[in-house]
C-alpha cells in the first residue's frame, strides 16, 4: 500500500530592520513569523535580515538581498518567502517575477489562520471580509496600472475583462458581508443592552495570543472552550458568567487574541468583536509571564486597545503560566491598576486573582447602610444578586444591611424607612 504524505510548504522568512527598530526586534518578530507559519503548515528554512532606513519601494529588500534570497531558495529547496510586513501589490509582484516562488507577507499568513479557525457565522463573515478587502487593494493596484496603458499592447485579451470582473464581483461581495455584518452587530448590541438591563459586570479577558485567555476561562468557568498551546487556538468571543466569593454574579468576555503588527482589515472586520472590551467594566489583562517578550507584548496589547477606544478602564493585570517559571520573574505593568500571579492551568493565584476583581468592582460601587423591614425582601434580594453584601444581620425592627451596590441602582433598592 503507498502511502502519499501532503508536502509541507517550505519558507524563508525575510524582514527588514528599519533605522528606528534594532536588528534584535527584527529578529524578535521573525521568531514570531516563524510560529505563525507553522501554525499556517508551513516549515522555516531559511531567514534573512536587511538593515536599511526604509523599506525598498519596489521590492521590500534591496537588490543585493535578491540575490542572496535567490541563492537561500536554491540551497534549501524552499517554495516561498514570507515577508514580515504587509507588502504593497507592486512589491509583492516584483518579488515573485524576481524569485520564481511563492511570495507571501504577514498579514497573508494571518489571514490564513484565521480562516483555518473561524468556526461560527460572524467569525467567518469576519475572516473572508478581512480576505476580501485585501484582495481589493491588489485587484485595484494592478487594474489602475492597466487602465493608465489606455488601451494596447498588455491590455487586449480577456485579462483586463476578466480583472474587471473580479474586481466586480469582490465589490459586491464585500458589501453583501458588511450588510451580514451590520446585522450581526445589531444582534450583539441587543445582547449587550440586555446584560446591562440586568446590572451584571462585564470583564473582558485581553491579551497577546496565547497568552492563556481561554485555559482562564475555562479554569473560572468550565466554559469547555478550545484552548491549546498555538496562536490564535480561539476566534469567537464566549462569555461566561461567574460568582464571586460575595456572591456577586459577573461575566467575563474571552476575546481575539492581539499579536504584533495585527492586520488593519482585520482590526477593522473584527472590530465588533474586539469592542466587547470598550463596553466592559474591567478589563482583566492576561500576559504570559513565561515569555522573553512579555514587556513588548504587553505594549501591542495597550496599543490595540487604544486603537479600538478601550480607554479610562480599570485594569487588572494577571500575569499567566507561573507554573513554566524556573525562577522568580519581576515583570511590572505600570498602566494596570491591581497586579496578580496566577497559573490559569492549574489554579495556582485564583484566590487573589477574585479578590482583585472584587476590590476593582466595589470601586464602582456606591456603599450602603440600611435596615429594611421584613417585607422588604425583593430589595434585599437585588443587592444579594446585583451588590456585594457586607453584612445581612436580622434584629427585632428588620434586616440591617450593609453592602457595595451599583450607582445606578440606590433608587431602586431605598429602604421605607428612609423616604
Amino acid at each position: 500500500m503507498i502511502e502519499y504524505n501532503e508536502k509541507k510548504e517550505k519558507v524563508i522568512l525575510v524582514g527588514v530592520a528599519l533605522g528606528n527598530k534594532s536588528e534584535e526586534d527584527t529578529l524578535s518578530s521573525l521568531d514570531e513569523l516563524e510560529e505563525l507559519a507553522k501554525t499556517a503548515g508551513a516549515e522555516s528554512v531559511g531567514r534573512i535580515i536587511q538593515i536599511r532606513d526604509q523599506f525598498h519601494p519596489q521590492t521590500y529588500v534591496g537588490k543585493g538581498k535578491l540575490e542572496e534570497i535567490k541563492d537561500l531558495l536554491f540551497e534549501q529547496e524552499a517554495t516561498g518567502i514570507i515577508c514580515d510586513d504587509e507588502l504593497s501589490p507592486v512589491q509583492t509582484r516584483n518579488l515573485e517575477e524576481a524569485l520564481d516562488v511563492k511570495v507571501l507577507d504577514r498579514t497573508l499568513v494571518i489571514l490564513d489562520i484565521f480562516a483555518a479557525r473561524a468556526s461560527t457565522s460572524e467569525g467567518k463573515i469576519q475572516v473572508e471580509l478581512a480576505q476580501l478587502k485585501y484582495a481589493q487593494t491588489r485587484l485595484t493596484g494592478r487594474g489602475t496600472s492597466m487602465s493608465r496603458l489606455g488601451g494596447g499592447i498588455g491590455t487586449r485579451g480577456p485579462g483586463e475583462k476578466k480583472l474587471e470582473q473580479d474586481r466586480r464581483l469582490i465589490k459586491s461581495r464585500i458589501a453583501l458581508l458588511n450588510r451580514e455584518l451590520k446585522d450581526v452587530k445589531r444582534h450583539r448590541e441587543v445582547t449587550r443592552e440586555n446584560r446591562s438591563k440586568k446590572q451584571l459586570p462585564v470583564i473582558a479577558i485581553v491579551g497577546y495570543t496565547n497568552a492563556g485567555k481561554s485555559t482562564l476561562l475555562n479554569s473560572l468557568t468550565d466554559a469547555k472552550i478550545y484552548a491549546e498551546d498555538q496562536l490564535f487556538a480561539t476566534l469567537d468571543p464566549t462569555t461566561r458568567s461567574l460568582q464571586l466569593e460575595s456572591g456577586q454574579e459577573v461575566l467575563l468576555t474571552d476575546t481575539v487574541g492581539f499579536i504584533r503588527k495585527l492586520p488593519h482589515h482585520l482590526i477593522e472586520a473584527f472590530k465588533s468583536t474586539l469592542e466587547e472590551a470598550k463596553y466592559a467594566q474591567v478589563i482583566l489583562h492576561v500576559v504570559d509571564a513565561s515569555s522573553e517578550e512579555a514587556d513588548v507584548q504587553m505594549y501591542t496589547v495597550y496599543e490595540t486597545l487604544a486603537e479600538l477606544g478601550v480607554t479610562g478602564k480599570p485594569v487588572i493585570t494577571a500575569f499567566n503560566k507561573q507554573d513554566l517559571l524556573t525562577e522568580k520573574v519581576n515583570l511590572r505593568d505600570f498602566k494596570a491598576d491591581l497586579r496578580v500571579e496566577i497559573s490559569a492551568k492549574s489554579g495556582w493565584g485564583f484566590t487573589e486573582l477574585l479578590a482583585a476583581i472584587e476590590t476593582v468592582l466595589r470601586e464602582q460601587k456606591q456603599y450602603i447602610e440600611t435596615l429594611y423591614g421584613f417585607h422588604e425582601a425583593g430589595k434585599i434580594a437585588l443587592i444579594r444578586k446585583y451588590g456585594e453584601v457586607v453584612l445581612e444581620e436580622y434584629t427585632a425592627d428588620g434586616i440591617l444591611i450593609k453592602a457595595y451596590i451599583p450607582k445606578n441602582m440606590v433608587g431602586k433598592v431605598k429602604s421605607e424607612s428612609e423616604d
